[in-house]
């Protein structure tokens, strides 16, 4: 009852009345408190932290159980307390911002008085204000000042109401300190962390951010009374009792101190500060605005959408495990407007979140096809008609937001029998083959037959037939000794494979076969043949499905390790690897994954081999080569991270068995006393035998103590080696993207490069070329003068090549930023000097949120 409070009334779609739900639950509960008091209690705590958007009920809850039961309401204000005070320490965002809330509509059941909350906001009011005075500050560290802030406003549409009837005055001076903080504190604005570069023109900000944004719709609610249609107050209809109850004062709460200014000072070293900042206290969200205003805010005031986003983004956040319910809480929530398309927008929103959303990108996919099944008349129609919006500005869309909602619409079209309007989209097919939109539409059907298979997807485009020339081709491994035709020395290679594939048929070891491929290629045709030769049999007796491949690959990859020994060997062993498979993109890039996870190939090789020619004049019309080697940094990410996860875990086992080697040392001296002070021959003798016992443990304790010792530095050796080859891995990341990127961009840019490249103010490119004005022509021609006619690209081509790559820079750092801060000064040094060309140093730079 007390979980499923309130689900069943009218504010959630059902006939029961709340207020005598919460009366009922509240006799039930009453008559157990003598008995269950402590699980009562912490039950009514669990429900009001990880059910928000029910808070007001619990706390209503929690006001009449008050009235019956003082030493329970008391407890419920110091739980609530120590809680707080926790979270603040550990730093839980979430668990600050809705136990905040949770007090706030205490104070509106009278449980906490209205001076304790205002205490509450003062004490993070001062602790925010510190932090970005100049003087006395740390600005690196605002983003926690601004989560303060975030947190006392976000409090208000809540308990507004309460505080201005009961202390108006102190409600007055909080809103003036928070107007005063708003008028020193930097402003924040971060087109890398943008999902579009340019907004809609119906949607523009006024370069507001998310705070400025709260505030402004927080002025409005107070100038309107305080008054929030989207937030039920249950409290009301039991005012008349709860006003009779004892209130409990809230004990004062302390914030961290700030750390302190990095010594010496320099960008590089608040920037750090900054970035762990980021990371503690990440922006909640950033609004999309894929529909125009006037839908996602129809019959709403400027405050409710603020109270809904809390209520969507709360139980995605709580009910993360719970899909089915998830959806319907989201579906029900207790407001009177329709607000369908302000929940498509704002799941979109945390989907398409910049650098990192709060959860991978099925959860939310699952999310919408629930929602799609629970609304069924109005959702679907809101998704699509999100999908045709983000298509028409998918020109504008960040590169990795366009990888994920890829991913997102291919995952969700395969639950509904591949179902779309694509003919819609048909208009792509006259598009360069380096367009946006035509890129898009091609990835997505390639991760449709990923998904399905290629005459499912076939089926599905019927209406759109021309789209068939976007799909992977049906034969997935090309295979190039499959037949004997060509010349005699591809004969002589055919032979080899096929007496390969028999010698694997016949079950030979990896050690065998090693030796017939040094006897019989090596030393015949030299060391390129051998691993042409090998490297094309052995995977296409893999092809068939990933469990051969890995099976392939576990058996025989030693074979392969050995041939490909060295950068150079690992680059043909990769290139043969991508041609056998170049109309498979999905096996190309697990085939590459399992040879690094199996040692064949090194990160660096992989990272190198994308850079390749062939590789680099795919940038900006196939997301083949990205897609390897985001795999190669994640895999080289999460090795690191287990690592970190394993040192701490030594760590934590040299603590325990230290510690357990003090208790045994003192158990020993404690015997060896009381040996001493027997008095009998029985007494010395029973502590001679415990005496015995006790050396044993102590000897046993300390080898532990040594192995786990040894255990944590072998970690620890692992770690700073691994770390090492990170440096030298991005460090090859960011030289193979400017020496790149240095042979498309000039040294001095043309005014049309500055808008191409600067992700501040960019003018979309014209796509048909034959619009182009005089003066871009002549640009054009020039510019084609200036670059290497060996690239085969056209200026719009070359233009959207450089936007795609400069886009991975910033994608890339900004994705694995705290791997890439403790490297800076040697990326600095090694990479981001000299000749380098300012668009790609202010790619990096404004991925580390680091002024340029």
């Amino acid at each position: 009852m007390v979980v499923l409070l309130g689900d069943k009334c009218a504010e959630y779609g059902g006939q029961v009345d709340v207020e005598a739900h919460i009366e009922t639950c509240s006799d039930i509960l009453w008559r157990e408190l003598e008995h269950s008091g402590d699980e009562i209690l912490q039950l009514v705590i669990q429900c009001a932290e990880e059910l928000p958007h029910k808070s007001t009920l619990y706390a209503t809850l929690v006001g009449l159980l008050n009235l019956e039961d003082e030493e329970f309401g008391r407890k419920v204000v110091d739980t609530s307390h120590a809680k707080l005070q926790d979270a603040l320490d550990s730093e839980n965002c979430n668990k600050i911002r809705i136990l905040m809330r949770f007090i706030t509509v205490l104070m509106c059941s009278n449980v906490i008085p209205p001076s304790s909350v205002i205490e509450v906001f003062e004490t993070l009011l001062s602790s925010a204000t510190t932090t970005v005075d100049e003087e006395r500050g740390n600005l690196a560290w605002q983003a926690r000042a601004d989560f303060y802030i975030f947190c006392i406003l976000g409090c208000l549409p809540w308990g507004g109401l309460e505080l201005a009837e009961r202390v108006p005055d102190d409600l007055d001076r909080v809103m003036t300190e928070i107007e005063a903080y708003l008028s020193i504190r930097k402003h924040t604005f971060e087109p890398a962390f943008l999902p579009f570069e340019t907004p809609a023109d119906d949607n523009k900000d006024g370069g507001q951010d998310f705070l400025e944004d709260l505030w402004e719709r927080i002025k409005l609610l107070s100038e309107d009374g305080w008054k929030v249609d989207s937030v039920p107050r249950p409290h009301l209809a039991f005012e008349s009792r709860l006003v009779t109850g004892k209130s409990y004062e809230f004990r004062p709460v302390t914030c961290p101190e700030q750390p302190d200014q990095p010594s010496p000072i320099s960008d590089v070293m608040i920037g750090r500060q900054r970035h762990e900042a980021e990371l503690k206290y990440p922006q909640r969200i950033q609004r999309l605005h894929i529909f125009p205003i006037s839908r996602t805010e129809e019959n709403m005031k400027p405050i409710d959408r603020f109270v809904v986003e809390e209520y969507l983004l709360d139980i995605m956040l709580y009910l993360n495990g719970c899909r089915k319910q998830c959806a319907a809480y989201m579906a029900s929530l207790p407001v009177t407007f329709r607000y369908e398309y302000l929940m498509a927008e704002t799941i979109f929103s945390q989907l398409l979140l910049l650098p990192n959303p709060p959860f991978k990108g099925c959860y939310y996919a699952l999310v919408i096809i629930d929602l799609c099944k629970a609304l069924p008349g109005a959702f679907p129609t809101v998704v699509a008609g999100a999908v045709r919006s983000l298509f028409d500005r998918v020109n504008d869309l960040d590169l990795e937001c366009q990888a994920r909602l890829i991913l997102w619409l291919s995952q969700h079209l395969s639950n509904f029998q591949f179902i779309w309007q694509w003919e819609e989209w048909l208009h792509v097919l006259d598009l360069p083959r380096w367009s946006p939109q035509r890129v898009f539409v091609q990835e997505v059907l390639q991760r449709e037959v990923r998904l399905s298979y290629s005459e499912k997807i076939m089926q599905s485009i019927q209406k759109a037939p021309g789209l068939e020339e976007l799909l992977p081709p049906k034969d997935g491994s090309c295979f190039k000794y499959g037949d004997q035709e060509g010349d005699h020395s591809e004969g002589v290679e055919f032979s080899l494979s096929k007496e390969l594939n028999n010698l694997v048929k016949d079950k030979k070891t990896s050690r065998e076969i090693l030796s017939w491929v040094e006897e019989n290629i090596i030393a015949v045709h030299g060391h390129n043949v051998s691993i042409d030769v090998v490297v094309q049999t052995l995977l296409h007796i893999g092809s068939k499905s990933f469990s051969h491949l890995c099976t392939v690959l576990e058996r025989y990859g030693n074979v392969i390790s050995k041939l490909g020994s060295g950068q150079s060997n690992e680059i043909l062993v990769i290139e043969e690897t991508s041609k056998i498979f170049q109309n498979n993109t999905q096996m190309a890039a697990i085939a590459i994954d399992r040879m690094m996870v199996y040692r064949i190939v090194s990160n660096l090789s992989i990272v190198t081999w994308v850079f390749s020619p062939s590789n680099v004049e795919q940038f900006h019309t196939s997301d083949r080569p990205w897609e390897i080697l985001r795999n190669a940094l994640d895999k080289t990410y999460n090795r690191i991270s287990d690592l970190r996860k394993g040192v701490i875990s030594a760590e934590k086992s040299v603590q325990k068995s230290i510690e357990a080697k003090v208790k045994a040392q003192a158990d020993l001296d404690s015997a060896e006393a009381l040996l001493e002070a027997a008095d009998s021959e029985e007494l010395q003798g029973q502590m001679a035998v415990k005496l015995k016992r006790l050396k044993a443990a102590v000897d046993r304790t300390k080898q532990e103590e040594s192995s786990e010792q040894e255990s944590l530095e072998a970690k620890d050796a692992l770690l700073s080696r691994a770390l090492s080859e990170n440096e030298v891995l991005f460090i090859t990341l960011y030289r193979c993207f400017s020496d790149a990127l240095m042979k498309h961009l000039s040294v001095d840019l043309t005014e049309k490069q500055e808008d191409v490249l600067g992700p501040d103010h960019r003018e979309q490119m014209s796509i048909d070329s034959e619009e182009h004005s005089a003066m871009d022509a002549d640009d054009d021609e020039r510019r084609n003068q200036r670059f290497s006619k060996s690239n085969g690209l056209d200026s719009q081509a070359e233009q959207q090549w450089c936007r795609c790559t400069l886009g991975q820079v910033r994608a890339l750092t900004r994705k694995y930023a705290t791997e890439i801060w403790p490297h800076i000064d040697k990326i600095d040094a090694d990479v981001l000097t000299g000749d380098i060309h300012p668009s790609i140093v202010k790619a990096v730079y404004s991925a580390l949120r680091r002024p340029v």
